[in-house]
């Protein structure tokens, strides 16, 4: 197989790209140490995802006591955090990589642009549109569903975990919650691929072909509610609040982190912070490959794998021109 880097790209990592390693075999012990170090230390996503929850629950959390009677003062406080958290995220990034462009085109994959204008945005560019549909639908649905959990564990619909009752599973969930997310996303990606769906709903995310760090929460409304709906897992099974918190701003921030445009944050000549993937980031640009994350290899199962080879290009156009007339 051949590992020549595709044309088009102003950055490609090593190819084949690889799932991960819990899903070979034989089994590599080493191999999953890795992966799974690299994952969550010492500076990464996942890991000051867990920090920022922690400091919501203890510092900007309405207590249980007073989630347990819907009030206008405790709803609004909780979207008033989640558009501050969006925009420290999502703007942050966008400042530091496209206004500032701290790190020119470094680990930048599409040499392009982001669009400042396009027919193909609701508020004619790019950034605005992302943006709109970021805070007004994205950050409303996700504050909806931390409400809704909030309220239903306060008053007893939904079970409670606490780090008394088992400190091992308390810990367990936060590895868990990234599985799942991989397991329920390509799954739910799958089904808004479908034309119809994807004609009607998922259309408006991949206006982005080239994204940006608004890009990544910039959905439909009722891809919202599809997306972040993953949290509805925990009627089922039970977690702590500081986990709902966790899970609703993993989904919801590393879609900011993910969609960056650029494989990491470079300081000191080195990538500090690992951010999107070339895998997802073909996946804007070939539609029909990639729908899920390295973490579960759906996509190796089902033959939607693009592993970043010329090889692999060829097999994912001809998937790309038979999804473009299934939706004509």
């Amino acid at each position: 197989m051949s590992d020549a880097p595709l044309k088009g790209w102003n950055h490609t990592p090593n190819v084949p790209l690889q799932v991960s390693p819990f899903f070979s075999w034989p089994p590599r012990p080493m191999a999953m140490l890795a992966w799974f170090w690299n994952s969550w230390f010492f500076i990464t996503e996942r890991l000051l995802i867990v920090a920022i929850a922690y400091i919501s629950f203890y510092w900007f959390q309405p207590p249980l006591e007073e989630t347990r009677v819907f009030a206008f003062g405790w709803v609004a406080e909780m979207f008033i955090r989640n558009v501050a958290l969006m925009t420290l995220v999502a703007g942050g990034l966008h400042l530091y990589f496209y206004t500032f462009t701290k790190q020119g085109q470094q680990l930048k994959y599409d040499p392009r642009p982001l669009m400042k204008n396009g027919r193909q945005f609701t508020l004619g560019g790019q950034i605005r549109d992302n943006m709109f549909w970021t805070i007004a639908s994205g950050v409303t649905v996700w504050t909806f569903y931390e409400v809704l959990m909030f309220w239903a564990i306060a008053n007893g619909y939904a079970p409670i975990l606490t780090w008394a009752a088992n400190p091992i599973w308390f810990i367990a969930l936060f590895l868990l919650i990234p599985v799942w997310e991989s397991f329920y996303f390509y799954w739910i990606h799958r089904f808004l691929h479908i034309p119809f769906f994807y004609k009607h709903v998922h259309a408006l995310h991949h206006r982005n072909i080239n994204v940006g760090p608004w890009s990544g929460m910039a959905m439909h409304p009722v891809e919202h509610l599809i997306f972040l709906g993953s949290v509805l897992i925990h009627f089922v099974i039970a977690a702590h609040p500081l986990h709902i918190l966790f899970h609703l701003q993993y989904y919801a921030l590393t879609a900011a982190t993910t969609h960056t445009g650029f494989e990491g944050m470079v300081i000191k000549d080195k990538n500090r912070l690992k951010l999107g993937t070339f895998h997802h980031q073909m996946h804007h640009r070939y539609f029909e490959c990639n729908y899920g994350s390295l973490e579960l290899p759906w996509d190796k199962w089902f033959g939607s794998f693009h592993d970043g080879t010329v090889e692999s290009d060829a097999k994912i156009r001809e998937r790309r021109k038979k999804f473009t007339n299934g939706i004509k």
